[in-house]
């Protein structure tokens, strides 16, 4: 594979690790509907604040989401609004799947 063509992938890959983990896809969701602080994220989520700042820098390592500092405070937003698809696509996945396997077990 030449090495422009694996680095894409490297790229591409990179984003697929970093929205393997519930919670980012949590706040990923929570993202898409608006801009969200540190601490509105960790009230949703249960979680202490350094946890919750761990996953925010994976996610926008990755190139998912921005922030934003306002302040004393860092507002995060939903960057790659293209996961959002991705998101729709598994979830129709997921249900076509949970209905062949209810049509079999009849």
């Amino acid at each position: 594979m030449k090495r422009n063509i694996r680095e894409s992938f490297e790229k591409r890959s990179g984003v697929f690790k970093a929205l393997a983990h519930p919670t980012r896809l949590f706040i990923i969701d929570q993202l898409s509907f608006e801009e969200k602080c540190v601490c509105d994220l960790t009230g949703m989520i249960g979680a202490d604040t350094s946890t919750v700042s761990k996953h925010l820098s994976i996610l926008k390592n990755a190139g998912i989401v921005a922030d934003e500092k306002r302040g004393s405070m860092v507002f995060y937003s939903l960057k790659m609004r293209c996961v959002l698809g991705f998101f729709d696509c598994i979830q129709t996945a997921l249900n076509a799947q949970a209905k062949d396997q209810l049509g079999a077990v009849r």
